[in-house]
């Protein structure tokens, strides 16, 4: 059985990036189902369950503003942390003067969600039967004291930290904005990404721990009067 949850989102700004523009940042039109479900892990998440993502509402009309933003052209390497870990020192550090970058970025404004989605449990043994045996409502509830109260493990963001989130629980999700009745194509968008295990992984897994590499996932998006239906992970394309 499938416990849900629906909460309404706003902010100012949002940025959902689209993975093909490598240079300047353009935003998705709506925001991502990967995205909601950073919402919602920042409010409550636990390794024995997983966030799905059923249905996004656009609350606000779509609007779109242009910024110019500093960034760094680098980052640090995966080999100097390791070894400033194994030695205990290290440089670690970044010369922001050397590597910034000025980039421009068109990026939502004024925008408002609805999200729609459920809890899934997961097994994990190396967790013990405590813990997996927490069912879907146990963690249904602990998620809505904690929205209820505005708690979060971190500060919920639209897309990108800059953006940070407001958030509320509510009872049913507003309809979407009437600027946005009928169907409007979408293209393809980022869906989440799917963890495969691999020895040589250069990710872990945040459920079962494996190191793994990381594959998106993409799907056809179709706005139907403000409201997007998400798919399953599993039909999703890579």
């Amino acid at each position: 059985m499938a416990f849900g949850i629906k909460l309404r989102v706003w902010g100012d700004y949002a940025a959902f990036n689209r993975p093909e523009m490598k240079v300047e940042r353009v935003s998705y039109d709506v925001m991502t189902p990967s995205a909601a479900r950073g919402v919602l892990t920042a409010i409550y998440w636990k390794p024995e369950m997983r966030w799905i993502i059923d249905e996004i509402r656009v609350l606000n009309p779509i609007r779109y503003t242009q910024v110019r933003r500093n960034e760094i052209s680098c980052k640090i390497s995966k080999g100097s942390v390791s070894g400033a870990m194994k030695a205990g020192r290290g440089q670690l550090g970044i010369a922001v003067d050397e590597y910034r970058q000025q980039r421009a970025a068109s990026i939502l404004r004024d925008v408002s969600y609805g999200i729609r989605a459920h809890i899934e449990v997961v097994r994990i043994e190396k967790l013990g039967d405590q813990v997996n045996g927490n069912s879907e409502a146990k963690h249904l509830e602990m998620f809505k004291r904690r929205a209820t109260r505005g708690q979060y493990f971190h500060h919920p963001y639209l897309g990108v930290r800059e953006f940070p989130a407001s958030f509320e629980l509510v009872e049913n999700l507003p309809p979407g904005s009437t600027e946005l009745a009928g169907t409007r194509d979408l293209g393809y968008m980022l869906h989440d990404l799917v963890y495969i295990p691999e020895k040589k992984g250069t990710v872990v897994d945040a459920n079962s721990g494996e190191r793994c590499r990381a594959e998106p996932r993409f799907f056809r998006a179709t706005l139907t009067d403000g409201i997007l239906q998400v798919p399953d992970l599993a039909e999703a394309r890579g």
